[in-house]
């Protein structure tokens, strides 16, 4: 075989195999946010697959169920592409080294990356070789086998926070749901432990997602209950409640939106998610006053005190949320989760007292 052959042959197998290389350290071990456009790639090419698959689906629980299995496949796709793409890298490793045609070095790379032992390669270079691609072809498993307990460690402590919800927010869980529920229990001073916990929630959620990304395509066990639908019930309710509720405003309410909105824009600038830096009140957001109104008249009429000033308070709440609002409403649509209708407070049933005895 030529000499210029085999030159260009090796160039370009090392080429591949460091592109391999470093989509799998920057995607499996790097401890902070990384563009990795192999990575992406695969990414994209599943997820347009996953969505014509979940368009096919009419009810959103049929969806959920589809587009559940879409982390898990991108995954194992990772795998099988870093392979094949190694498979053919040290193929041409192997004809520079020497092989006799492709087909040779295809077998002794095949032999070589999954240690099969079928193909013996002889000669200082291409024992070499050898040795060094099964070598990769062990650690790209192994990174795989290491990564999955970190990432449903992450998950687990993720949907632990989201399922508790469901006892202080109802399910689906609703911003005017933790009102209520506090007013059903007498105890608004309660609230703080949840704005702490969930505080917690966005700062490890903007850690383990931004750094773990896969993290954000794996759906909450339960379809009617997922997370991004959870953040923006929390952040909503803790709105609520320091524009609207006639307490003294919560400093441990402010500081979870804070935390929630600075972990969404994090991600945000991950995905390409476009968001105002600069707010102006006037601009408007994705709930309307008529909404906000209608939850206002759901929680008076359960006992919640309000404030006297409506507009007010539709300000200040217009105010939290538009730090917020463009992020959430385009994670909805980025992630396929059911958005809050708050219409829907109009005809949901409420929570009666649930801390008297025979209530």
């Amino acid at each position: 075989m030529n000499v210029w052959v085999r030159v260009v042959a090796g160039l370009f197998g090392l080429l591949l195999q460091v592109v391999v290389l470093d989509a799998a350290i920057r995607t499996f071990l790097l401890p902070r946010v990384a563009n990795v456009r192999l990575t992406r790639m695969v990414s994209r090419v599943v997820g347009r697959v996953f969505a014509i698959l979940a368009r096919s689906s009419k009810s959103y629980p049929a969806r959920d169920q589809i587009l559940s299995l879409y982390a898990s496949i991108v995954l194992l796709t990772y795998q099988a592409t870093w392979l094949a793409i190694s498979l053919v890298a040290f193929a041409l490793g192997f004809v520079a080294a020497g092989a006799s045609s492709f087909a040779v070095a295809f077998q002794m790379s095949g032999s070589s990356l999954f240690t099969l032992g079928t193909a013996a390669a002889h000669g200082g270079a291409p024992v070499v070789l050898q040795f060094f691609e099964a070598g990769v072809g062990l650690t790209l498993l192994a990174l795989l086998i290491a990564f999955i307990p970190t990432l449903y460690s992450a998950f687990q402590r993720r949907e632990y926070s989201v399922s508790r919800l469901s006892v202080r927010a109802g399910i689906p869980a609703t911003p005017w749901g933790v009102l209520e529920i506090a007013q059903s229990v007498e105890s608004y001073e309660r609230l703080d432990e949840l704005w702490h916990e969930w505080e917690q929630w966005f700062i490890d959620v903007g850690e383990t997602h931004s750094t773990l990304t896969i993290l954000n395509f794996y759906r909450s066990p339960n379809a009617n209950q997922t997370w991004i639908g959870s953040a923006a019930t929390v952040l909503d309710a803790a709105a609520l409640f320091n524009a609207a509720v006639d307490a003294k405003p919560s400093p441990n309410a402010g500081l979870c939106i804070r935390s929630g909105w600075l972990t969404l824009r994090k991600l945000a600038d991950y995905f390409g998610v476009s968001y105002p830096t600069n707010f102006d009140r006037t601009v408007p957001i994705s709930i309307s006053r008529e909404e906000f109104d209608l939850v206002l008249l759901r929680l008076e009429r359960i006992g919640v005190p309000l404030v006297a000033d409506r507009d007010a308070a539709w300000s200040d709440f217009a105010g939290w949320r538009m730090n917020y609002d463009a992020i959430i409403e385009a994670f909805y649509k980025l992630f396929n989760c059911p958005r809050t209708d708050w219409h829907q407070a109009s005809i949901q049933p409420l929570f009666g007292p649930s801390n008297k005895r025979g209530a």
